[in-house]
C-alpha cells in the first residue's frame, strides 16, 4: 500500500478490481486454465494467462507491451464502443475467445489479431486486414472468425486464406457485430455463433438505416466534428436485425422468422445436442420465441413461446439444449424465476439469476431467500450448492473442472477456487489491492415490505451523536447495491467517515426477488421507486435515532441520478439536496428497449411518459440541486441534464450545472481528476446541509 489518499488509489485500482483474474477457459481434458489478468492491482493493462492445474503454475501467454513492441495501443471507434457497451475501462487483452478445448484463444489487441496455444505457450499475430474486432476461433481451433469494417472475415489458424464471408453494402450494415440495444440491454454481446464443426456461422446483419441520428458534441473542443450516433430513441425505430446461415464455401441461407412482429434477436445458441436455437422478443417484450433452425433450409420451427402481461425477462444463458435433446429455459413461474429442463422444475423454489453451463445437469446462479447473496448451485430434484461461503459468487465449468469466483463481506476482492468433481484443487492468484479501509456494515431488513438496506456511520461514531444522512442508491431496475461483499461498500463507507450517515436500499424492481417483486415498477418508475426510498429511510431512522432527519441528502448516478433528482423534485419534505449524475429526465430521450419495457410505447401511452419524466417538476424544485453529466455520453445523453437545467432556469428555480467534457456514462477514473471530482461533491454537501 502506498501513502496516496483513498480516492486516489480506489481510482487508480479501478475501484480495487485490476488483478483480479477474470474470464475463464477450462481446458475440457481439465489440464490448464486459461483467464485475464493485469500484473498488479495498479496496472490498466491486462494480459492473457495460464495456469496448469496439476502444479498451480501460471504462466503470462500474452504480454500486450511485448506484442505491441511497447508502442501505444490504439482503438477503433468501434472497439471504444464495444468497451463503453460493456463498462470496460482497462486496457491490453480486455476479452478472449476459445476453441471447444480451450487450447487456441484468440484476441485482439490495438485493432489486431492474436493467437495463443496454451500447450506450446505459443502467441503470434496473424495477418488480417485491420482494425479487428470480436475474433473468435471455430471449435475444432483451426480457423478464427472476425469483424473488420463492418464484414464478417475468417481466417487460418496459420494466417492464410483470409476470406470474407459477409460484407456489408452499405455503411449502415454490419455483419456479426451486436447492435446498441443488445449490447446496452439484452447483454448480447456477439454477432455470430459457429456451428459445431466449424464449417458454417449463424450471422446476424444490423442494419441501422431507419434509426434516427444524434449529434454528440465536444465543446471544449469547437474545431472537432460532432460524433454521429445512430440512437434508437423510444418510440423511434430500431435497428434491423435479421441472420443468416454462412458456410464457409460461400453459401448464405437468410434464417426465417417474422422480424416485423419479433423485431429482437435476443440470443442465439448452436451446440452438438441439436438444431441452432435463437430466442426473438416483440417490440413490447410481452412474448419470447424460441426457434430452432434448419440450417440447410434457413426455416424455423416454434420450440416454445413465454408471455407475460408486462414483459418476459431476459436471463444469461438460455435457451440451450441439454444432452438429452430437451430445451432449457428459465421463466417466471408460482413466484420465482425458475429453471426448466424440458416440462421439469430444476431449480427448486430458488430465484434464478443466470445460466453457467449445461452438462448432464444445469450450473446456475440464484438467491434463496436472501437476495443479498447469489450462490452457484447445480440443478437436480433438490438443487446443489456449489459455493461455501455467504455472498456473491460466479462460476465457469467445463467438463468435471469448475472455477468459482467468490466476494464476500469478510474479505477484501475475489477468491477464486479450482473445483475439480466437487473437490477443491488449487486456487487462481488475485493481485487486486486490498484497502485499509474496512466498511462497518450493518445490513437491514426494513418495511412492510422488506427492503434490504445497508446502513454505514463514520468509524468511530459515538451512539447518541446525531449525523446527516445521505442516501446513495442506484434503486433501479437490472442493479443491485445491497449484496454480501465487502467491496460494494468501500466508496459508502469513505462517505460515511466524512459524517454521513449512508444508507443504501434496493427497493422495487431490483433483481433477486422474484417476478412480482420486479415488475411492481411498471408505468411507475417514479412512483414505486422513490416510495420505497421514503420507506427505507424512515423505517431505518425509527431503529436509528442518531439519523438526522432534518438533514437528508441524496446522491446517484444513472437510475441512481434520475432518482436522486426525482426525491428533491416530488419530497422535499424528505430530501434537503441532491447530486445527479448521468440522470435521465425525458424518458423520450432513452433507447427504446428499456424504457419501453417499464413505460410502453410513448405514442400510445403518452401520458405514462409525462408521470414519470422530470421536466414538468422543474417549477417545484426548492431544495439544492446539483446535476452533473458527461459530455461524450452516448447512452444518458447530456440533453436530459440540459432540458431539466433549461426549465429550471426558465421556471427560475436556481441549482447547479456541472459539465464534464470528454466524460462518457462511465465515472473519472484519473486519480487527480477522481479524487477532485468526489472531493467537489462533498463540499457541496456538506455547504448546502451545514454539516
Amino acid at each position: 500500500m502506498t501513502s496516496d489518499t483513498f480516492l486516489r488509489l480506489q481510482a487508480r485500482t479501478q475501484r480495487f478490481t485490476l488483478g483480479s483474474p477474470r474470464d475463464f477457459h477450462i481446458a475440457a481434458d481439465g489440464s490448464h486454465v486459461l483467464f485475464l489478468r493485469s500484473s498488479s492491482g495498479e496496472d490498466r493493462t491486462h494480459a492473457l494467462w495460464v495456469q496448469d492445474l496439476a502444479t498451480g503454475q501460471e504462466t503470462r501467454l500474452a504480454d500486450p507491451a511485448a506484442l505491441l513492441s511497447g508502442g501505444a495501443e490504439e482503438l477503433s471507434a468501434e472497439e471504444r464502443a464495444r468497451r463503453e457497451r460493456s463498462r470496460q475501462q482497462g486496457a491490453g487483452v480486455v476479452g478472449v475467445a476459445t476453441d471447444a478445448a480451450a487450447r487456441v484463444a484468440a484476441f485482439s489487441l490495438s485493432g489486431r489479431l492474436f493467437v495463443a496455444d496454451a500447450l506450446t505457450r505459443e502467441t503470434r499475430e496473424l495477418t488480417t486486414d485491420t482494425p479487428i474486432i470480436d475474433p473468435r476461433p471455430n471449435p475444432a481451433g483451426t480457423r478464427v472468425a472476425y469483424v473488420a469494417g463492418g464484414a464478417l472475415r475468417v481466417v487460418g489458424i496459420d494466417g492464410a486464406d483470409d476470406t470474407v464471408l459477409a460484407a456489408p453494402d452499405s455503411d449502415e450494415v454490419t455483419h456479426g457485430l451486436a447492435e446498441f440495444i443488445a449490447a446496452e440491454e439484452m447483454n448480447r454481446s456477439r454477432g455470430y455463433w459457429w456451428s459445431p464443426d466449424g464449417e458454417r456461422l449463424l450471422v446476424a446483419r444490423a442494419d441501422k438505416t431507419p434509426v434516427r441520428r444524434w449529434h454528440i458534441a465536444d465543446p471544449a473542443n469547437p474545431a472537432a466534428a460532432p460524433s454521429v450516433i445512430a440512437y434508437p430513441a423510444a418510440g423511434t425505430p430500431n435497428v434491423v436485425v435479421t441472420l443468416e446461415v454462412i458456410g464457409l464455401d460461400g453459401a448464405r441461407v437468410p434464417v426465417d422468422w417474422d422480424t416485423e412482429a419479433r423485431p429482437y434477436l435476443v440470443t442465439a445458441h448452436w451446440s452438438g445436442r441439436g438444431r441452432p436455437l435463437i430466442a426473438v422478443q416483440s417490440r413490447d417484450q410481452r412474448t419470447v420465441e424460441v426457434r430452432a433452425i434448419d440450417p440447410d433450409t434457413g426455416a424455423t420451427e416454434l420450440v416454445h413461446t413465454e408471455t407475460d402481461d408486462t414483459w418476459v425477462e431476459v436471463t444469461t444463458g438460455v435457451p440451450a439444449w441439454s444432452p438429452d435433446g430437451e430445451l432449457v429455459r428459465v421463466a417466471a413461474h408460482d413466484g420465482a424465476n425458475r429453471l426448466f429442463v424440458g416440462d421439469a422444475c430444476v431449480s427448486g423454489d430458488l430465484q434464478v439469476r443466470s445460466v453457467l453451463d449445461v452438462g448432464d445437469d444445469v450450473l446456475f446462479t440464484a438467491s434463496a431467500e436472501d437476495p443479498t447473496q447469489v450462490h452457484v448451485y447445480t440443478s437436480g430434484q433438490t438443487p446443489t450448492r456449489v459455493s461455501v461461503e455467504d455472498g456473491v459468487h460466479a462460476a465457469t465449468r467445463s467438463g468435471g473442472t469448475t472455477v468459482v469466483v467468490s466476494w464476500s463481506l469478510g474479505w477484501s476482492g475475489p477468491q477464486v477456487r479450482v473445483l475439480r468433481d466437487g473437490v477443491e484443487v488449487g486456487r487462481v492468484t488475485s493481485l487486486a489491492v486490498r484497502p485499509d479501509l474496512v466498511p462497518e456494515v450493518r445490513l437491514l431488513t426494513v418495511g412492510e415490505r422488506g427492503l434490504r438496506a445497508a446502513l454505514l456511520y463514520p468509524t468511530g461514531h459515538v451512539p447518541g451523536t446525531k449525523v446527516p444522512v445521505l442516501l446513495d442508491p442506484y434503486g433501479g431496475p437490472h442493479a443491485q447495491r445491497v449484496l454480501s461483499t465487502r467491496n460494494a461498500y468501500l466508496m459508502p463507507q469513505w462517505l460515511a467517515d466524512q459524517g454521513f450517515a449512508v444508507l443504501i436500499a434496493d427497493g422495487r424492481g431490483t433483481p433477486g426477488r422474484g417476478p412480482e417483486w420486479e415488475r411492481a415498477i411498471h408505468h411507475d418508475l417514479a412512483g414505486v421507486t422513490l416510495a420505497d426510498q421514503v420507506d427505507a429511510l424512515r423505517a431505518v431512522a425509527a431503529e436509528h435515532s442518531d439519523l438526522d432527519l432534518d438533514r437528508v441528502a441524496i446522491r446517484g448516478w444513472s437510475y441512481g441520478g434520475y432518482l436522486s433528482a426525482l426525491a428533491v423534485l416530488r419530497a422535499p419534505e424528505v430530501f434537503h439536496a441532491a447530486i445527479s449524475g448521468a440522470p435521465v429526465t425525458d424518458w423520450t430521450l432513452y433507447d427504446t428497449h428499456y424504457t419501453e419495457r417499464y413505460l410502453g410505447h410513448p405514442d400510445e401511452q403518452p401520458e405514462v411518459y409525462t408521470r414519470n419524466s422530470l421536466i414538468d417538476d422543474a417549477p417545484g424544485l426548492d431544495r439544492p440541486l446539483l446535476l452533473i453529466h458527461g459530455l461524450a455520453d452516448d447512452n444518458v445523453v447530456v440533453a436530459h441534464s440540459l432540458r431539466l437545467s433549461s426549465a429550471l432556469v426558465a421556471a427560475g428555480r436556481p441549482h447547479t450545472l456541472l459539465p464534464l467534457p470528454g466524460v462518457t456514462h462511465m465515472t473519472p477514473q484519473e486519480d487527480d481528476v477522481a479524487e477532485n471530482f468526489m472531493t467537489l461533491q462533498l463540499r457541496w454537501l456538506k455547504d448546502v446541509l451545514g454539516a
